[in-house]
C-alpha cells in the first residue's frame, strides 16, 4: 500500500485589515515637544494679557511691561466695577443676543444650505449663485443703515442686534459643502421610501449627521454675535441695550479723549492720573473674552467627531 505524499502545510500568513504605522519613541517625543511649544505660543500672550491688567499703572509707567510685574493692583478691574450696574446690563444684552441671534443665524443658514445641498431642489443653482453675490458683493453700509431703521423701523430696538446678522452667507456654503459631502443622498432616499416627510428627514435623519457642521458655524456665529460692536453704533441710543463690546470701547474713548484733551496744568489733571489707563485696556480684553474662552471647549468635541461614518456600506 502506497502512502499518499502529504501535503505540505501551508504558512499562516497574517494580514492585517488595516495597515498601522507608529512613530518611534524619540519621534513621538519631538513632535509632542513641538505642540507644547505651538500650544505655549497660543496662551502666553493671553496669560500676558492678563498680567498687565492685575499690574498698578505705576509698574506699567516705569519699568513697562513684564511678565511678572513688581507691583500688583486690580485698580483696572476696580475702575471697570465703579459703574458696575451699567457693565452688569451690557453683559446680560450680549449675552441674549449671542444665545438668540446664535440660534436664529444657525437655523436660517442650515435650512438654507440644505435646501440648495439637494440635487432634486429645482432652483438650487439660482439660490447658491444668490448667496455668492451677497458674500462677494456687499451691500455697504449707507444701503443697511437705511433698510434697518427706514425700512424696517428696528433702529433702538433689540432686534437692530440681531437681524442684520441673522444669515452668514459664508456659513451657508460651508454647510452646503458639509451636507452634500457628509449626508448621502442613499440615506435620504431610504428615508422618502419608507414614507418620511422632508420636514422629518430633515430633522431626525440630516440634523443629527450634521451636529459637526452645525457646531462649527454655531461658534462663527457666536463669536460674531459677541464681538459685534458696530450694530450698537449704528442703531443703539437706549443705555439698556448697549452690548459690552460697545460699552466698553465706549470707556476706552473716554480714556483717550481726556488724555488728549486734558493738559498737565487742568485742575482734572490729578484725577486723570489716577486712572489706570493701560491695565484698564487689558482689563477690558480680559472681561470680553473669558467667556468665550470658557465656552470654546463645549464645542470643539464636535469639530473632530465623524457621525457619519458607517452610515452607508459601499
Amino acid at each position: 500500500m502506497e502512502a499518499t505524499p502529504q501535503e505540505p502545510k501551508k504558512k499562516k500568513s497574517r494580514i492585517s485589515a488595516v495597515d498601522v504605522r507608529s512613530f518611534g519613541k524619540g519621534s513621538n517625543i519631538v513632535f509632542n515637544i513641538i505642540v507644547f511649544l505651538f500650544a505655549l505660543s497660543c496662551l502666553l500672550p493671553f496669560f500676558f494679557v492678563v498680567i498687565i491688567s492685575l499690574t498698578s499703572e505705576n509698574a506699567l509707567t516705569v519699568n513697562g511691561y513684564q511678565l511678572w510685574p513688581k507691583e500688583w493692583s486690580i485698580s483696572a478691574y476696580t475702575f471697570l466695577a465703579q459703574n458696575g450696574a451699567q457693565l452688569l446690563r451690557s453683559l446680560g444684552v450680549t449675552v441674549f443676543i449671542t444665545v438668540f441671534g446664535t440660534i436664529i443665524n444657525t437655523t436660517i443658514t442650515s435650512t438654507y444650505a440644505y435646501s440648495i445641498s439637494r440635487s432634486n431642489f429645482k432652483f438650487k443653482r439660482f439660490f447658491t449663485i444668490f448667496c455668492l453675490i451677497t458674500m462677494l458683493f456687499a451691500p455697504g453700509m449707507v444701503a443697511n443703515y437705511i433698510v434697518v431703521t427706514n425700512l424696517l423701523h428696528l433702529n433702538d430696538t433689540i432686534w437692530a442686534l440681531i437681524l442684520p446678522m441673522a444669515m452668514s452667507p459664508f456659513n451657508a456654503i460651508v454647510m452646503r459643502t458639509f451636507f452634500k459631502r457628509q449626508v448621502s443622498d442613499s440615506i435620504i432616499e431610504a428615508a422618502r421610501i419608507d414614507g418620511a416627510s422632508e420636514t422629518r428627514i430633515l430633522l431626525q435623519i440630516v440634523l443629527p449627521l450634521a451636529v459637526p457642521g452645525i457646531a462649527t458655524i454655531s461658534l462663527f456665529a457666536a463669536l460674531g454675535f459677541w464681538n459685534d460692536w458696530f450694530n450698537a453704533l449704528l442703531y443703539i441710543q437706549n443705555d439698556n441695550l448697549v452690548p459690552l463690546q460697545y460699552y466698553l470701547m465706549r470707556i476706552q474713548s473716554n480714556i483717550e479723549m481726556l488724555t488728549k484733551n486734558l493738559g498737565a496744568g487742568s485742575q482734572y489733571a490729578s484725577s486723570l492720573a489716577a486712572v489706570p489707563k493701560e491695565a484698564t485696556r487689558m482689563a477690558m480684553v480680559v472681561i470680553s473674552t473669558v467667556p468665550i474662552v470658557i465656552t470654546y471647549p463645549f464645542f470643539q468635541k464636535y469639530f473632530v467627531k465623524g457621525l457619519t461614518i458607517g452610515g452607508v456600506k459601499e
